[in-house]
């Protein structure tokens, strides 16, 4: 009741403001060009606020409280005022509607469900229009299918056919928690989010997987034993380290050159290869 109340005065308030004459609504808008009048701004915003009501009526249909569409058309209103350029031969309320809508669709876009949709201009016009359109097809003469009402909207507005059914079924729903019953009005039937499969490796993988890593290890220290202790440090530096050390660095380090280190590098991973195989005869068919 509190907010019914608190709409009505907006809208009270609203509606008793004066029309502004065009010759004064340009003197409000140069003050406020001219000398940043802050009282100038206000006068004209406030004027038009029975737009903001009007264009606020319009998004109702999405379930969002009417305070809250005025609260943010009345924010696109202002932006229109700092903006507006009175040297334009166009009035201020044409300006407006667009800052105005722009501002609301933004809020509801936002707020109309948890998962984010219509990012895209062109997503952005099929979540608008996508019901008007719909039932603008459904007063005509011809008995259309779902399919095909989808096509002629997807063409309407140049998106996808497979946009068109996914923003279709979305506003045809609302969301639902995961931790809703499965079943109405059964606390025990569990929770919707009970149906939903687990991308994680089952458990018999992620063992088989835990045993598979920890052999290549052994592996890989026995086979490291068969280096000496400078094709060791070659290949821990390049191979083995996270930041790896490039072969000019190890040369300086070694006192060789940059070639020679390749070369100590090439013998010892191969000299790696020979050990590993030896081990487990299997990685010769991957070791090329």
């Amino acid at each position: 009741m509190k907010n019914l109340s608190a709409d009505r005065r907006m809208i009270k308030i609203a509606m008793a403001a004066p029309y502004l004459e065009r010759s004064e609504e340009q003197e409000l808008a140069q003050a406020w060009k001219d000398n940043h009048d802050q009282e100038a701004r206000n006068k004209i915003a406030m004027a038009h606020m029975r737009l903001v009501i009007s264009m606020a009526a319009k998004f109702r249909h999405f379930g969002l409280p009417m305070s809250d569409l005025v609260q943010e058309g009345h924010i696109g209103l202002l932006e229109a005022a700092a903006r507006f350029e009175p040297s334009r031969d166009v009035r201020f309320s044409t300006y407006a509607t667009w800052w105005i809508r722009a501002s609301m669709q933004d809020y509801v876009l936002r707020n109309w469900s948890i998962v984010r949709g219509g990012t895209s201009s062109a997503q952005k016009a099929l979540f608008f229009n996508l019901r008007r359109l719909r039932a603008k097809l459904a007063q005509g003469n011809r008995q259309l299918t779902a399919r095909a009402v989808h096509e002629e909207i997807a063409t309407a507005l140049g998106v996808s056919l497979a946009d068109v059914q996914t923003m279709d079924a979305r506003l045809s729903g609302s969301d639902t928690s995961l931790q809703a019953p499965i079943s109405s009005g059964e606390s025990d039937s569990g929770e919707r989010l009970d149906l939903l499969a687990c991308a994680a490796p089952l458990p018999d993988e992620q063992v088989t997987d835990m045993i598979d890593q920890e052999r290549r290890r052994t592996w890989l220290g026995h086979a490291l034993e068969s280096l000496n202790d400078r094709e060791m440090k070659i290949i821990r530096a390049r191979r083995l380290s996270e930041d790896s050390a490039t072969l000019e660095e190890l040369g300086a380090d070694l006192g060789i050159s940059k070639e020679r280190v390749r070369q100590i590098e090439t013998r010892a991973l191969e000299k790696l290869k020979v050990a590993l195989v030896a081990q487990a005869p299997e990685l010769a068919l991957t070791a090329h």
